[in-house]
């Protein structure tokens, strides 16, 4: 199980990466750039946002507990992800494809 304090970790382990408050979430922004990550302590889930490829990708890897959030951000790739039942390196995949993504659009 991946608890709070581990997602939070593995969120800032990327290189200009900061922490701030985003509504009932945490946040988790390349400095100055977007969010490429948020997680909600009430249920221990995160929603990082990939690409709509990438979610179909991780979606099918564990349907029951990675899954499109279910409004207009779930169609554009961002994703759900049930901390308690996946393992760190899924996790961590995911979290480097939506920081790469970030990065990548700051090049552009």
């Amino acid at each position: 199980m991946i608890s709070e304090k581990i997602f939070i970790e593995m969120a800032l382990s990327f290189p200009g990466t900061e922490q701030k408050p985003h509504f009932d979430r945490i946040g988790f922004k390349v400095t100055g750039k977007r969010m490429f990550a948020t997680y909600l302590a009430e249920n221990n889930t995160a929603n990082i946002f990939l690409t709509p490829e990438e979610q179909r990708v991780f979606c099918k890897m564990n349907a029951v507990n990675i899954y499109p959030v279910p409004n207009k951000w779930g169609e554009k790739g961002a994703t759900t992800f049930v901390l308690r039942k996946l393992n760190k390196e899924i996790i961590m995949e995911a979290l480097l494809s939506a920081y790469t993504e970030v990065m990548n659009k700051q090049k552009a």
